[in-house]
């Protein structure tokens, strides 16, 4: 029988929130696949772990995602832990789970710590509805499209941001979102654990004089929807109406629904619409 691969969620700073589970499963699993073995020995050798280590990580998690399907084909049953927090959230375990479904292997997760999570309760933002975007990427042109995509983005956004790299990505959501309100949340679970709820603007004010520390979650506040709706309209009033008529018709619509659609765009009633075609 194939073993199983479980997903096994570590301290994301404060080693009392290891779970119970967690350190039975990783006593008794016959592999722990990890993302960093030097920093994770620190954490096996505090629970008293013992299992055998194997790293996996950005670098090499095509080929030993497969050799890990190999051991759990084998009958093993596979660990895997990153440096911080839940596998497969802005980690490489993805890939992993990914395979393992494919080779119809088992996969469990053992939940606890997540950063984007803790940040999202801490943050005094909307928690109904979120979207989480991790690191933004490296590439100008790639970053540059998902920061436009952002602009809309009504719900409260997550990403995470190394301290030597923080100023310069709130420079760039000043640039592409405007002022926001945002919560910057560093060392969480940790000794100087700071929850700093503020705007985009006054935080660059901040780490102008001050240099960052540790690393951040920060959560954005979203768009508001009465604020995209005033946004709809200002963009439809600048149109006239016949060619906001035009601009439905060419879609395919036809004359009755574009003026109800056009009257909804506007706010006014659709008689009003239909009394001033009539005049034309």
């Amino acid at each position: 029988m194939a073993g199983m691969l479980y997903l096994c969620a570590t301290p994301i700073g404060n080693l009392r929130d290891m779970t119970t589970r967690v350190v039975e499963t990783l006593r008794s699993v016959d592999l722990i696949a990890a993302e960093d073995t030097r920093n994770s020995i620190k954490l096996l050798n505090h629970f008293d772990i013992k299992t055998s280590m194997t790293s996996y990580h950005e670098y090499n998690k095509v080929e030993k995602a497969d050799y890990l399907v190999e051991q759990l084909q084998q009958g093993k049953n596979v660990a895997l832990i990153s440096d911080a927090g839940t596998p497969a959230i802005s980690d490489p375990g993805e890939v992993l789970v990914k395979k393992c479904q494919e080779a119809g292997i088992t996969v469990t997760s053992l939940p606890g710590p997540a950063a984007c999570i803790t940040a999202l309760t801490l943050s005094g933002l909307s928690t109904r509805r979120f979207c989480f975007e991790g690191f933004l990427p490296s590439d100008k042109k790639e970053k540059a499209q998902i920061l436009e995509e952002l602009k809309e983005e009504s719900r409260t956004i997550l990403i995470y941001e190394a301290p030597h790299h923080l100023v310069r990505t709130l420079e760039e959501l000043y640039e592409a979102l405007g002022d926001r309100r945002i919560t910057l949340c560093r060392e969480l679970t940790k000794k100087f654990e700071t929850i700093l709820p503020t705007t985009i603007e006054n935080a660059l004010a901040l780490y102008g004089k001050e240099e960052p520390r540790g690393e951040y979650v920060l959560a954005v506040e979203g768009k508001s929807l009465r604020q995209k709706k005033e946004e709809r309209q200002a963009s439809w009033q600048s149109m006239t109406i016949e060619e906001h008529m035009a601009f439905y018709k060419e879609g395919g619509m036809d004359e009755k629904s574009a003026m109800k659609q056009i009257a909804k765009d506007r706010g006014v009633p659709k008689r009003e619409i239909y009394q001033y075609l009539l005049s034309k």
